[in-house]
Parts: structure tokens; C-alpha cells; sequence
């Protein structure tokens, strides 16, 4: 009978088996005897800690998709303040590190609001976060809150125990990073991140260095992908305390970055999503050994804008080429007129505009322009520069700048007069050049010339102040608040961004303006002026835009929104999309609304209208108005408003600009936007009526 195992099957197995017994005592013995002294030790070093995964924040686009804020990872450096500070000299460390980090063109945070070289003095333009900080750190040393920035660094030289032998430069630069960890310890606030965004080169540069207590932090940077609607996207940062008192509800951790203003603000709790968490486990030296997600982060919502980014750089540019033009040929003049002596013609300087347009047809904003503007990649560095500058380039005119409308404002008045049955489309008046009726009490108004007999369509395309003087004076300024209210002006137009709510010149907002002065009554000259947009009235762009879309539209005023639409984080799920949303219609009649229409139809189109001469042969047509008013400068405010196309309205404009001189000179600049808007129509047709055929 044949054996089933051979002996000689049976010594292979033995040896084996006996060679894995070896092996497994042999390794045993080095991990328990040899090196367990090694592991223990290790293990006892291990720091396990508890910590947040910080969600991505969602990306912002344009109402075509276009990205316009996105974010991108990048290697922040924290200091281990406990291996720090075990060092022999850490000041020597810091000292060191910041020399490499600066050295590879990369910043360190410092918060110490004093200046990097002696004299020392408190930075100008100190922030609150900035001021709160540095009154707890001087009461959590003992120094009275008015002490000087001089008696700070002293007594950080003995706190910090900063060496004699350190120059002042050098004290103040450790003096910084000293003073931005030890304040989170004295106030409960962000975590510290020393450096943000470093490159690769400066990594490299500390570990060949061996400098002891920093570690690398793989995270997320806000990268904008325009250079325009800086003030519509705004920007992001770590939240304050003040902001934390909110944010903490919600469940936002101390070191949060939120949004600081712009969209980025407005919708921060689309933008945000839900931070998750994650035990990591560090060496004593501080490396990462292990990384267990226990909560994974879900990213923030997408959120679609109802601009058109493409628009918007149009808008800009044509804004900001007719601004610096002009004023580089007023400069001329006036340097001209310096050398003849002839100073009192010098013009003063445009210090800024706006521009915004309006779907028509839904309210939606489709750019909104502020100039000047600044650059949101350089906004933190520019910071104190931008707020210092006379131009006030971070306050967004588009939003909240208010302004007298001039007689942009004469079609709000001949609604007010039709729809109230004061007046009619045929109603005429005759302009002699003066406005008579209150000569008596001293008070004659004149017109821009002598325009004989008008019915209220003509008086509008030639802009006839005796004839709005007349219908002012006829319907009287409560009827025209009620109808300058219906039409949204000097009422919040709904945006979820900061706006200002303006107003429209009435006895009380005068008295309120002018309380405590004897130019605080209400007089018959003050209703004649409001009738032609000025007096004490000042509304801003986006009204006006609103206003002129309801102009286009037969009387229906839109609540506006520059949300457009929201989708999840994988783009796979529409959270929400935007429907229009009233915020009053306008009852008047369609012949109302054409005699109104008819009249602006002139403004551009006739010989003799104001912006005729800019579109006399634009296609398709266009209704405009035009308006300058006195703003205390020695050269007038301008305001343009306009519609197109004529016959079947969908995008509405309008141009401000400070010290512009005359309404009719911005006309320009709305052709430059229309021009864009109807050639991407056009071309986008196209592709459309192509791929219709390939079908």
C-alpha cells in the first residue's frame, strides 16, 4: 500500500516550519528586547489629538458658468510652540526661520501693530481686532492702556527675554512673532498660522536649515479668476470676534475664514459648507504619523452670479478709459492755464463712477461697476494704502453712491403728471427760457435755452426745464415722491449686497438735512427742482437702473438679486434656481408709457436729441435720457441712462460719474456695453441656429 506523505515531504515541512519558529522569535526578540526600549519610548512620545478638517469653501461663477472665484491647495506653516520654546534660544530660532521664509519671497504673520523700525510708533489706520488684541496684551502685562509703542517693545524685550545684543530691527521682528502666539493664549481667538501659502523653496530651505518647532499644514487659499467685480465678489479672512459671536451658532470653529464682504459675505452660508474631523496622531517632534478621518468635511455649495463676467470687464474698461482720458486732458488744461494765469477755468478732477445694466425683462443685474477699483490677489497687502487713498476705491459707488439724477429724473416726473391725471401726452407748455411764475418772490429759474411750446415727448428729448418746472409745480412734490417711490427710488432695490436706500427730495428729508439751519423749510423753488432731479434728491446707480428698466418694461419694478443659481458641491444636485420677483407694478395707461418712451426714443435718435450724435446709426435702437446736475464742484455731476432694443426692450443701462460735466458725454461709454451685449447675443444665436442644422 503506497504512503500518503513521503518522509522525505515531511522533513521539508519540518525545516520550514522550524525556519519561520526562528524567524518569528529572532524579530520578537528585536522588537520586545533589542529595540523596545525604542518603541516604548515613541509611543509614550506620540501626540494624539482631536482636530478640524476645514471644508472647502464652494466656488462662485458667472451666469454662464465662467469661474470667477475657486480655491487652490497650498502648504501653510504652523509653529509647534512646545518644541519652540524647549529650544535653548528660540528667539534665536524665530529670528532665523523669518529670515528664511522673507529671504524665499514668502511673508510671515505678524499682528503686532507697531511700525518695523524705530522710532517705534502704532500703525496708522489700526483695525478693531488689531486695537481689542493690544489692550488685552497691555493689561495681560501690566501696562496701562494708553502706554506708548516705545514702552511695548521694552517691555517685550524683558517679557520675551529678547538679548541686549539683538538689534532694534531684530527685536521688533521677534518681538512679532512672540507677540502673534502669545496673544491667542491671552484671548481666546484663531488659532495661529505663521505662514500662509509658502512655497515649496522656503519648505525646503527650513528642513535643510534643521529649524526646530514649525510643521507644514496642507490647505486651501481663495484664488480669484478675474481681475474685475472686485467689489462684487469681495474677499475672505479669519473670522473676528465680533464675527464669532454670529458664526459660533452655526457651528464654525474659532480659526474659520468667512466672507468679509461682496458675495463672498452676503452668502457665506452657501459658501461655507460643514467642516468634518480627523484624529491625528504626531511624534514628540511633531510629525504626522497618522491621519483617521472621523467625520469626513462636506464642501460648500457652488453659487452661480446673474453677471456676465465678460460684460463686466467691458463696462469696466470703457469706464475707467473715459475717466483717466479725461482727466489726463483736464490735467493738460489746467497746467495750461497755470502758465497764463488764467486759473479760474481750471476743471476740477472725475473722482469716480459707475455703471450698471439690468435684464429688462427680470431685474437681474448683469454687471455692476464701481471706479475706482482695486485688486482683490493684492487686497490684504494694499489694504492700508486703499483705505488711506482719497479716491476711496474700496466704497462702491454702484451700491451705495447717491447722487442727484438731473433730468434722468424728467420721465419719473411725466409718469407722475400722466398717471395722476394732472397733465396729459398733450398737454404743451411754453419755454421762453425762464420760469416766471415766482418772479415776484425773487426766484426765476432758467432753462438750458428758449424751446417755444412742448408736449410732454418733446419736452423730453429736448430736456426742457420750464416745462418739468410747470409739471412740478402743477402735480406738486407729495404726488411726485408717491409715484418716485413706486418706481423704486430712494427705496433699497432688494440686493442681497450693501446698498444704500438714497432719497428723493420731500419737506421732511429737506428738514432732516438741513435740521437746525434756516434752510430747513420747504418752499415752492425747492418742489421746481425736484421736478428736474435735484434739490436735496440722491439715488444710486442700481436704482436708477432698476428705474430705467421699469421705464422699458411698462411700469413693472423688479426686486433685484445677483444670486442666479445654487448647486451642490458635485455640481449634481440644483439647490436653487432664481424666478423674478416684483417689487411694485406701476398702473399708468400704454399710452403713458409710449409718450414717455417716444420722448426718450428722441433723446438718441433725433437731430436734436442730447446722445443723438452717439447713436444716431447704432442697431438696434436705442431710448435714452441724459442728466447733469450741480454738485458744489466746479464741474457738474453727469448721469446717462438708456434701454435697448426700442421696440422690444432687454437690457437696460446706466452711467454715473462724479464731476462728468454733462450727461451726454457718458453716452459713449453705454454704447461700449451695448455694443458687447448685442454682438454675444448675435453670436450666440448663431452657434445656437448652427447646431440647430447639425441636428
Amino acid at each position: 500500500m503506497r504512503k500518503l506523505i513521503s518522509p522525505g515531504r515531511l522533513a521539508v515541512l519540518g525545516i520550514i516550519v522550524a525556519a519561520l519558529l526562528v524567524l518569528y522569535i529572532t524579530t520578537l526578540y528585536k522588537l520586545q528586547i533589542v529595540e523596545g526600549a525604542e518603541y516604548y519610548e515613541e509611543s509614550t512620545n506620540s501626540i494624539v489629538s482631536t482636530e478640524t478638517v476645514v471644508a472647502t469653501r464652494g466656488n462662485i461663477l458667472d451666469r454662464y458658468g465662467r469661474l470667477l472665484a475657486s480655491n487652490r491647495n497650498c502648504n501653510n506653516l504652523l509653529i509647534n510652540s512646545t518644541t519652540l520654546f524647549e529650544e535653548e534660544d528660540p528667539n534665536a530660532v524665530i529670528l532665523e526661520m523669518c529670515s528664511i521664509v522673507t529671504a524665499n519671497g514668502d511673508t510671515y504673520t505678524d499682528d503686532l501693530p507697531i511700525t518695523t523700525s524705530p522710532p517705534f510708533e502704532y500703525v496708522e489706520n489700526m483695525s478693531s481686532l488689531q486695537s481689542t488684541r493690544l489692550q488685552a496684551w497691555l493689561a495681560a502685562n501690566g501696562l496701562d492702556s494708553d502706554a506708548t509703542a516705545v514702552e511695548v517693545m521694552a517691555k517685550m524685550r524683558t517679557r520675551y527675554d529678547i538679548d541686549s545684543n539683538y538689534s532694534a530691527e531684530e527685536l521688533r521682528i521677534i518681538a512679532g512673532v512672540r507677540y502673534s502666539i502669545n496673544i491667542r493664549y491671552v484671548i481666546n481667538t484663531s488659532d495661529y498660522v505663521y505662514a500662509e501659502d509658502v512655497s515649496i523653496d522656503t519648505i525646503t530651505a527650513l528642513m535643510e536649515a534643521d529649524i526646530p518647532g514649525f510643521e507644514v499644514q496642507v490647505s486651501y487659499i481663495r484664488e480669484y479668476n478675474t481681475e474685475y467685480a472686485a467689489h462684487i465678489l469681495g474677499y475672505t479672512g479669519l473670522m473676528t470676534e465680533e464675527e464669532y459671536e454670529t458664526y459660533s451658532e452655526l457651528g464654525y470653529k474659532l480659526n474659520a475664514t468667512v466672507g468679509k464682504s461682496g458675495v463672498e459675505k452676503a452668502f457665506e452660508e452657501l459658501l461655507h459648507g460643514t467642516d468634518g474631523t480627523a484624529t491625528v496622531t504626531r511624534t514628540s517632534e511633531g510629525v504626522v504619523t497618522s491621519t483617521v478621518y472621523t467625520e469626513e468635511p462636506e464642501p460648500g455649495n457652488h453659487i452661480y452670479l446673474t453677471i456676465d463676467i465678460e460684460l463686466q470687464a467691458v463696462a469696466e474698461s470703457a469706464l475707467a478709459s473715459y475717466i483717466e482720458e479725461t482727466n489726463a486732458e483736464r490735467e493738460a488744461e489746467n497746467e495750461a492755464n497755470e502758465l497764463t494765469g488764467d486759473t479760474d477755468d481750471n476743471q476740477d478732477l472725475i473722482t469716480g463712477g459707475a455703471v450698471v445694466a439690468i435684464d429688462v425683462n427680470t431685474g437681474e443685474p448683469l454687471c455692476i461697476v464701481s471706479y475706482p477699483t482695486y485688486s482683490l490677489d493684492t487686497l490684504l497687502e494694499d489694504y492700508s494704502d486703499l483705505l488711506a487713498d482719497e479716491s476711496s476705491p474700496l466704497f462702491d459707488r454702484a451700491l451705495s453712491g447717491t447722487y442727484a439724477p438731473g433730468s434722468t429724473f424728467k420721465p419719473l416726473v411725466a409718469l407722475a403728471g400722466m398717471a395722476s391725471g394732472r397733465i396729459s401726452a398733450g398737454t404743451e407748455f411754453t419755454c421762453t427760457g425762464i420760469y416766471e411764475k415766482y418772479a415776484a418772490e425773487g426766484y426765476s429759474p432758467r432753462c438750458t435755452g428758449s424751446h417755444g411750446t412742448l408736449t410732454v415727448a418733446k419736452a423730453l428729448t429736448y430736456s426742457c426745464n420750464v416745462f418739468f418746472y410747470n409739471v412740478g409745480d402743477t402735480i406738486g412734490i407729495d404726488i411726485l415722491d408717491e409715484y418716485a417711490a413706486q418706481m423704486g427710488l430712494g427705496v433699497t432695490t432688494g440686493i442681497e449686497l450693501d446698498e444704500a436706500s438714497g432719497a428723493v427730495a420731500s419737506p421732511d428729508y429737506k428738514a432732516q438735512v438741513y435740521a437746525g439751519t434756516t434752510e430747513s423749510s420747504w418752499y415752492a423753488g425747492d418742489t421746481l427742482q425736484a421736478a428736474i432731479g435735484q434739490s436735496v434728491t440722491g439715488i444710486t446707480p442700481i436704482q436708477m437702473a432698476r428705474y430705467t428698466a421699469a421705464l422699458a418694461n411698462y411700469g413693472t419694478v423688479y426686486n433685484c438679486s445677483i444670486l442666479k443659481s445654487v448647486s451642490s458641491y458635485d455640481y449634481s444636485e440644483s439647490i436653487y434656481e432664481r424666478e423674478p420677483s416684483v417689487y411694485n407694478t406701476v398702473e399708468a395707461s400704454d399710452l403713458i408709457w409710449a409718450t414717455i418712451r417716444e420722448g426718450m426714443y428722441g433723446v438718441a435718435n433725433e437731430s436734436g436729441g442730447t446722445a443723438y450724435s452717439t447713436f444716431y446709426d447704432f442697431t438696434p435702437q436705442v431710448a435714452a435720457k441724459t442728466g447733469t446736475t450741480q454738485s458744489g464742484s466746479s464741474v457738474n455731476d453727469a448721469f446717462f441712462i438708456c434701454y435697448a432694443p426700442y421696440d422690444d426692450p432687454e437690457i437696460a443701462v446706466v452711467v454715473a460719474v462724479e464731476n462728468g460735466a454733462a450727461g451726454a458725454n457718458l453716452a459713449s461709454i453705454a454704447r461700449e456695453v451695448l455694443e458687447y451685449y448685442f454682438d454675444f447675443e448675435q453670436s450666440t444665436q448663431q452657434i445656437e441656429d448652427e447646431l440647430t442644422l447639425l441636428s
